[in-house]
C-alpha cells in the first residue's frame, strides 16, 4: 500500500471516528442524521431513566403531572435533537408550565377519581351490567392517560395549555396509530406501576420516549420537500 493511499484510509477512518463521537471533523459530503441524539443506545438509555427521574419528582403532588410530562418531552426532544439540553432548561420548563398547569392537573385527576369511582362501584355488583360499565371506565382513565400524553406533546410555553388541549382531538384523529401506542404506554405506566411502585420511574420516561418517538413515525413518512413537524 501506497503513503499515499494509506493517508487516505486514516483520514476516511478518523473522519468515521469523529462522525460517531462529536468530536469531528465530518467528511465534506457528510448529512447528519435526523436524531443524532438518540443514536447512541446506552446514551438515549441513561437519558430516558434521568427523564423518569425528572418526571416523578416534578408529578409528586399529582397535580403536576401535565407540567412534569411536558417539561420531560421537550427535555427529551433537545437531547435526542442533540440541541442543549441542560438541567437549567427542563426546570424553566416547569416554572413556566405551573403557572396554569396545575388546574388542568386538578381537572384531571378529578375526572380519575370519578372514573375510579365508576370502576369500583361497578365490580362491587350493585349496578346490572357492571362488567360492562367497569370496561367503560378503564377505557376512560386509558383514554385520559393518552390525552394527558398528548396535552404534553403539544404544550409550548409560547401557546400555553389550552392551545394544548385544543390539538387532542385533531392530533388524535391525524393519527390514530399513534394514539394507540400511547394509549398502550399509558396503560404500561399504570400497569407497571400496579406491580411494583418503583417501577414507575422508568414507566414514566418510557411514556415520554413514545410521545416523542411517535410522531417520527409520520414526520419519516414525508418527502424532505413537505417539512419536519417539530
Amino acid at each position: 500500500m501506497t503513503r499515499a493511499g494509506a493517508r487516505t484510509r486514516r483520514a476516511a477512518r478518523d473522519a468515521r471516528r469523529g462522525v460517531a463521537t462529536g468530536a469531528g471533523p465530518a467528511p465534506a459530503d457528510y448529512v447528519p442524521p435526523r436524531n443524532p441524539g438518540a443514536h447512541g443506545a446506552l446514551g438515549l438509555l441513561g437519558e430516558v431513566l434521568l427523564t423518569g427521574v425528572l418526571v416523578t419528582l416534578v408529578a409528586l403532588p399529582v397535580v403536576t403531572l401535565p407540567v412534569a410530562l411536558a417539561a420531560g418531552v421537550r427535555h427529551l426532544r433537545r437531547y435526542v435533537s442533540a440541541s442543549e439540553s441542560g438541567m437549567a432548561l427542563f426546570w424553566r420548563d416547569v416554572a413556566r408550565g405551573l403557572r396554569l398547569g396545575w388546574g388542568l392537573g386538578l381537572g384531571a385527576v378529578a375526572l380519575a377519581l370519578v372514573l375510579l369511582l365508576d370502576v369500583d362501584i361497578a365490580g362491587s355488583g350493585a349496578l346490572p351490567g357492571g362488567e360492562v360499565i367497569a370496561l367503560v371506565g378503564w377505557l376512560g382513565l386509558g383514554a385520559l392517560g393518552t390525552a394527558l400524553l398528548l396535552i404534553a406533546s403539544a404544550w409550548a410555553p409560547e401557546t400555553g395549555w389550552i392551545a394544548a388541549v385544543k390539538q387532542v382531538p385533531a392530533r388524535a384523529a391525524a393519527d390514530p396509530a399513534g394514539a394507540a401506542y400511547l394509549f398502550v404506554a399509558a396503560a404500561f405506566t399504570a400497569v407497571a406501576t400496579w406491580a411494583l411502585v418503583p417501577l414507575l420511574v422508568p414507566a414514566l420516561g418510557c411514556a415520554v420516549l413514545a410521545v416523542v418517538a411517535v410522531p417520527e413515525r409520520a414526520a419519516r413518512r414525508r418527502t424532505p420537500a413537505a417539512g419536519v413537524e417539530r
